[in-house]
């Protein structure tokens, strides 16, 4: 068994600011896995708003990942998308490569039902995708896409362009991905989808899904939605105020606006459906070699503090930024 007598992890230690800590590593229990980790992913979207203190009071509790450390608004450890190899623990694990729910972290010892394994086709990075294709998956039980449905996709960033691919998957489904940079234009194609900027974007979709994560993102939902079309909504805002044109066409064309969170298995699936089986098949889900352009660069845990603060407010394009460990 390999020994390391402290870990370290990268904390946030105040809005904007974020260093790495050393963290006491104790041995692993009888049904528990001693993990180190190959690479974790930034999930762009939550954690730019965690990593600013912009978690409102009132969802500090419902916003707690898995293996957090600290409490909102800080110091604290949050992150939710770690592959490692089970270095000690139960037999059927052991050298295992396995997807866990935990922070940014080198080593880390959790039970042994926290983890789960990577199938061989999915490499170590794109398995950090597993957590962003568990929220697309559960975003697309909600919706409910139909066969031969017009979907509209808004916001072409991790989650927005696993859920426009996984609906273009869907026999006479056609999909566009709409996003404010003409640049996703290439990786639409490359996902099978169609692309629009949010003024070219097509009219009378069928369904539409946000996940800009912006609110005019999702003004644009509402105006291009069908006639009785659904609008389901991925974004979340933190303590950000949303303003929408509901005094508009909403009433006329009798539209249906609903949220989608990935904390519960959806309502269709969730009579028989574990958090577990369904983060499993997301899993499968990344053995497709074409969700690797959703990569879009990577970076060793010592620079973290300095790489989230530019990812936070100034993105340029980015995806899913892969942290890597020695």
């Amino acid at each position: 068994m390999a020994e390391a007598p402290f870990a370290q992890a990268f904390w946030t230690v105040a809005p904007g600011r974020g260093e790495i800590r050393r963290t006491p590593l104790r041995a692993p229990g009888a049904d528990e896995v001693l993990v180190r980790s190959l690479r974790s992913g930034i999930s762009r979207g939550t954690e730019s708003l965690v990593f600013r203190g912009q978690v409102p009071p009132s969802q500090w509790t419902a916003m707690r990942c898995p293996f957090q450390e600290g409490d909102f608004p800080g110091p604290l450890k949050y992150g939710y998308a770690s592959v490692g190899c089970v270095e000690a623990g139960p037999a059927a694990l052991l050298g295992r490569r396995v997807f866990c729910l935990y922070p940014h972290q080198d080593w880390y010892v959790v039970p042994a039902d926290a983890v789960i394994p990577l199938p061989d086709a999915v490499s170590d990075a794109r398995g950090v995708l597993a957590a962003n294709m568990e929220t697309a998956l559960n975003g697309l039980w909600d919706a409910t896409p139909r066969l031969g449905d017009r979907v509209a996709v808004i916001g072409a960033g991790v989650v927005g362009s696993l859920v426009a691919a996984l609906a273009a998957r869907i026999p006479g489904v056609r999909v566009e991905l709409i996003d404010r940079d003409p640049r996703r234009a290439g990786l639409a194609a490359r996902l099978g989808c169609a692309f629009a900027t949010p003024e070219q974007a097509s009219a009378d979709a069928d369904l539409v899904i946000h996940a800009s994560g912006h609110p005019d993102g999702l003004a644009t939902a509402l105006r291009i939605a069908g006639f009785e079309a659904s609008v389901v909504e991925l974004s979340w805002y933190g303590d950000q105020p949303v303003a929408l044109p509901l005094g508009e066409a909403f009433h006329a064309r009798r539209l249906t606006l609903r949220s989608s969170q990935v904390g519960s298995v959806a309502t269709p699936q969730r009579a028989r459906w574990s958090h577990r089986r369904r983060l499993a098949l997301a899993l499968e889900l990344l053995a497709d070699p074409v969700f690797d352009a959703l990569l879009s660069g990577e970076s060793p845990l010592a620079e973290l503090p300095a790489v989230l603060p530019r990812l936070a407010d100034a993105p340029d394009g980015a995806l899913c930024h892969v942290v890597t460990y020695p």
